[in-house]
This record gives C-alpha cells, structure tokens and sequence, in this order.
C-alpha cells in the first residue's frame, strides 16, 4: 500500500507541473476545460491539483476572465532560478562533452561592448591547434561566435556595432560588407549555426550557435574551432549542427526558449 501511495503522489506531482508548464506558456488565463484538455486529465483531477496548487499559491484563479493563471509565488520561484543560474556553469559539463564528441576546442562567448568576450574554452591535446588565437575578444563580424550574437540583435543594435567598431578585412574571405554580412546573418537565423572560414585567421576555420535566454533574445554562443583541414568535405556542416544541439540544450537548462 505504501508504494502505491507514493507512486500516486508522484503521478499527481507529474500532473500538477504540467499544469503549471501550461499555464506558464498560455498568454493569459485559461478555462478549465481548455487546461484540461491539453494536460490529458479530467476536469475533476485538474480542479483538484489546481486547488492545491492555488493554496500555496502557484496558480491563481482570475474571477474576470474566469479561467486560472500563474501566480506570485511560481513568479518568486523563478526569479530566484534566474538571480542563482550561471551561463558558464551550465554550458561547461555539455562543452566537455562536445569536445569529447567533436574532437575539436570548444569555445563560450557573450557580447560586451561590441565585441565577443570569451569566458571559456575546452581542449585537450588532440585539439590544441597552433592556429587558435590567443586572447579574450575578438571583433563581431569576422568570428563565428560573434555572427551568431549579432544574428540575434535588432538591427539598430548591429548598425551601431558596426558603426562603432567597422568591419575590418583580416583576410581574403573575411565578410567586410554590409548587405553581405546581413545576408549571412539571415541564414544562421534559419540553420541554426554560423560559420568563420578563416575569415579572422588563416587556416582557421569555426562554426557557432547561439545560446538564448528566457525572451528568446541571445545571451552568448558556443563555437567549435579548427583547422580548415579538419573542417573540409562537408564536415563544417556536421559540426554546426551539433554546435546548434548544444546551444539548445544549454538554452533549455538555464530556462530559456529558441525563437519561434
């Protein structure tokens, strides 16, 4: 008898966050049968796990609209997540793991001040390349890393960056044109990863996806960089897509969305 209250105390639990993850992605409050439906219950057993969610007060019911909403305290419970997460420490474990996957350095940047600031970078010896520049920023336009945060910024935002900062040419396939650069940033929007093909450093080639926060907007980007040898025959694309998967599971982890 006591597994079986236990099982049921964790299906009921199961239920209750469901309705609360619901509630959380609704744009306003919500009928009962509505909620209902979508979480797969009765109407009963949602009014039932709603009123206990209601009296410690994780969900409200709003007498207007007649229909429940998420309340104060599910408010408190993620501000506090949010004061408390770390970009770097959630993105380090799954940075080991894509090296380990990939092979190749992994590298974590954020935007400051209009350039890429790196935090972090993961390599072991049979990564480390002499090619890899030394240093913690890096202009925007010429890396992966920082097309992948500029194709998430207004368009005011990347005008000023490149106003502020230019777009110096550092090699023959670096992009150092506007509507170039704006054409590429479309398509990292629609594929998911940007590519640097030795447009900052000969012989050096990257790939990079961008980490979003809880408003969908771009907080930082996770790079794969190599030697171009390394990234011929197609292989560029592999690694962008597992650059994209990584990014996304680090946006999940520290609460945030991908764009829709």
């Amino acid at each position: 008898m006591e597994k079986a209250a236990k099982g049921q105390s964790v299906q009921s639990l199961t239920r209750a966050m469901s309705l609360l993850t619901i509630l959380g992605r609704a744009g306003g409050p919500m009928h009962l049968s509505d909620l209902a439906q979508q979480a797969a219950l009765s109407p009963s057993t949602a009014h039932r796990l709603l009123t206990t969610l209601q009296q410690e007060r994780y969900v409200r019911f709003d007498q207007a609209a007649r229909g429940w909403a998420v309340g104060v305290q599910a408010y408190i419970t993620g501000a506090n997540f949010l004061k408390t997460r770390s970009l770097l420490d959630v993105a380090k474990p799954r940075m080991r793991r894509l090296m380990e996957e990939s092979c190749e350095i992994v590298n974590l940047a954020v935007e400051e001040d209009g350039e890429a600031v790196y935090l972090a970078r993961v390599g072991g010896p049979r990564v480390v390349d002499p090619a890899v520049p030394e240093g913690d920023r890096t202009l925007l336009h010429c890396s992966a890393v920082g097309k992948a945060l500029l194709s998430g910024m207004p368009e005011a935002r990347v005008q000023d960056i490149l106003t502020q900062r230019g777009m110096r040419r550092f090699t023959r396939t670096t992009v150092s044109s506007l509507p170039a650069l704006h054409a590429e940033l479309a398509l990292i929007r629609s594929r998911g990863y940007a590519l640097d093909q030795e447009e900052r450093v000969p012989g050096l080639c990257c790939v990079a996806a961008p980490i979003h926060d809880e408003n969908a907007r771009v907080i930082g980007a996770l790079s794969l960089s190599g030697c171009n040898r390394r990234m011929a025959d197609g292989r560029a694309a592999a690694l962008g897509e597992m650059a994209r998967r990584t990014a996304a599971a680090v946006t999940m982890e520290i609460g945030g969305r991908l764009p829709a």
